[in-house]
């Protein structure tokens, strides 16, 4: 007879009384009310002046007028009060944390924290010691160390409830039960849990895709309009940025808002593409147009190659030349003087043609290579990328035919003239004059809605999910009926057609297509090395993001300039951080988080979606 011992009852950590702490250890609910209160005294610094000189980029000096960097730390000052006040339970600010917890009160802390700090030691560097800080950076200092104290004393995790023991009678059961609850309640208290986020009505969530666009625009017009000789204000951008986007992300409003534009996909594409129109608008001269149109073609690469390597998983390497096959095929018709064949067609048939040859070369390319898989396919199409340069370096007359001029390229391609409207001049437009890097934006934005719809169709297609087959499991995609072979045949050809039309642009904004243009890792993008990475960091598979990647990746080292020898390499550890902390991109599709979280059961990780 065997006997059983119950031993003696462990209360849990709930039971205590205590309450789970942070790295600083203070009562959680304590700490939510010093982080609360330091964010609004940091917002009170930013309008007072931080120096006694202008000399600071920003001018930094004057009373209830934040400027430069103090924009930037009201910013992320005020980000940290809301979410510090809906995790005290303010049911007025519940929508802002729709996947409770206090991890994004933490990171918007540590965002506004590594703003004000740099600016602090900036100030002190550049200006010559300490005795440059007025009074406001003084109460900057003391409001956002008491902020991070209060967001470091909140808990990391919540307490996890006890498994019940089987052994134990209906009485221990009932008490077992009876503390578990009492760990969920005290958890929802520590962690600032609001109640879950109740619908929205139609005209409403469509107001909501309406604001999003609006900071969408704000934060990219800012951006990019941040001045070469200013980089303390462009790095400070990034960290607020960056923490601030965390944060969010991390309180699941991200997810939400990512849940109603997939809801209604048609109004939230024709919005974007409305406030992507309006940023010319915004522009007081052409100088930042110039880069939001390289960025627009880089974007627009990046998307061809997401069919590639995000819907059908093919590991391409050498994508860049069908963008410059494009280019040479519209410079060569184009009319410049510089051109061995002395032709000129109209843009539209410039453009469907550098669309056809490109996609001519991507199945010549793809019909004998593309029965290889992943490493051994990555490196024909790297060869092939380098064949294309050197091909077309070698044909300057004398190393073979007279075709591309070699090594000096194609110049003097002249701009567009489409029905009498000739990009390369100002024009005038209910008051707003854009010049000629503005038209060819607009140009350019025209021809990437182009690629969206294409993609969008594409991906939604029996070809799409015959692609994600293939990408997934090509031998169980090919024991269900699929033809692996068609349909990558099918992914490179119209991705190679797609770059070919960007390039068919691109060779008018530039003026000049020259081989070095093409390399497969350039000082320079787009190569095809960075709009690899462009697809990868902003999300395989997705719309949005090979967008928002390609224009991180094209602004960010534009900004960068000032590091020199270092911008590589500072660029280099910002993305192995990304990929460490965030794998899937920075915009993903359901399916990839759960490839990359397989902890994550798939139903919170919808939940947090807001579906």
């Amino acid at each position: 007879m065997t006997t059983h011992t119950t031993a003696p009852e462990t209360p849990s950590t709930p039971s205590t009384g205590s309450e789970p702490t942070g790295i600083v250890p203070i009562p959680a609910h304590i700490g939510r009310a010093l982080a609360t209160g330091g964010a609004v005294l940091t917002v009170v610094s930013t309008f007072l002046p931080w120096t006694w000189t202008s000399d600071f980029p920003g001018d930094l000096t004057l009373y209830g007028n934040p400027g430069g960097l103090q924009l930037l730390v009201l910013i992320g000052g005020t980000l940290t009060a809301l979410l510090g006040l809906a995790s005290h339970g303010v049911k007025q600010l519940g929508w802002l944390v729709p996947a409770g917890g206090t991890g994004a009160l933490t990171l918007a802390a540590l965002g506004t924290f590594g703003t004000a700090w740099y600016t602090i030691i900036a100030i002190t560097a550049e200006l010559g010691g300490l005795v440059h800080l007025e009074p406001g950076a003084w109460v900057l200092a003391a409001g956002t160390l008491i902020m991070l104290t209060g967001a470091l004393a909140q808990p990391f995790e919540r307490p996890v409830s006890e498994p019940a023991d089987p052994d134990d009678t209906r009485r221990d059961q009932l008490r077992h039960n009876a503390r578990n609850k009492l760990a969920v309640v005290r958890a929802a208290l520590a962690s600032g849990t609001p109640a879950p986020a109740r619908a929205l009505p139609t005209y409403a969530e469509i107001l909501v895709i309406i604001a999003a666009m609006a900071i969408g625009l704000t934060v990219f017009t800012y951006g990019i309009s941040t001045p070469h000789d200013e980089s303390e204000l462009f790095i400070g951008f990034l960290i607020v940025v960056g923490f601030c986007f965390a944060a969010l992300l991390k309180a699941g409003l991200v997810g939400r808002v990512s849940a109603i534009t997939s809801k209604h996909r048609n109004i939230t594409m024709v919005g974007a593409f409305v406030a992507a129109a309006a940023f010319p608008f915004t522009q007081s001269d052409d100088q930042y147009a110039t880069i939001g149109v390289y960025i627009l073609i880089f974007a627009t690469v990046a998307l061809g190659l997401n069919v590639v390597v995000g819907l059908a998983g093919l590991l391409d390497l050498g994508y860049v030349a069908f963008l410059g096959v494009g280019a040479y095929t519209a410079a060569l018709v184009s009319g410049s003087p510089s051109s061995p064949l002395n032709f000129h067609v109209p843009f539209w048939a410039s453009a469907l043609l550098g669309a056809l040859v490109a996609m001519i070369f991507g199945v010549l390319i793809g019909a004998p290579t593309l029965r290889l898989r992943g490493d051994y396919l990555a490196i024909v199409t790297l060869g092939f990328g380098e064949i294309f340069r050197l091909a077309v370096l070698n044909m300057d007359g004398t190393s073979g035919p007279d075709v591309t001029n070699g090594s000096n390229g194609i110049s003097a391609i002249p701009n567009l003239n489409v029905l009498g409207f000739d990009f390369g001049q100002e024009h005038t437009f209910l008051g707003f004059t854009i010049a000629r890097f503005a038209n060819y934006f607009l140009l350019m934005l025209l021809i990437t809605l182009i690629v969206v719809v294409v993609f969008r169709r594409s991906s939604d297609s029996r070809i799409g999910r015959a692609w994600i087959a293939v990408r997934e499991d090509e031998t169980a995609a090919r024991a269900m009926g699929i033809n692996g072979f068609r349909v990558k045949l099918i992914a490179f050809a119209l991705g190679a057609t797609l770059a070919g039309l960007a390039g068919a642009v691109q060779a008018h904004v530039t003026y000049t297509v020259t081989p070095e243009q093409y390399q497969f890792a350039h000082v320079v993008p787009p190569n095809s090395a960075f709009l690899l990475a462009a697809v990868v960091l902003g999300g395989m598979g997705t719309i949005s993001g090979p967008l928002v990647g390609a224009a991180l990746l094209y602004l960010i080292p534009a900004k960068l300039q000032f590091l020199g020898d270092y911008q590589l390499l500072t660029f280099g550890l910002a993305l192995v951080l990304l990929m460490r902390f965030r794998p899937e991109g920075l915009i993903a599709n359901r399916r990839r988080q759960l490839e990359f979280h397989e902890n994550t059961e798939a139903p919170e990780v919808l939940s947090k979606a807001g579906v």
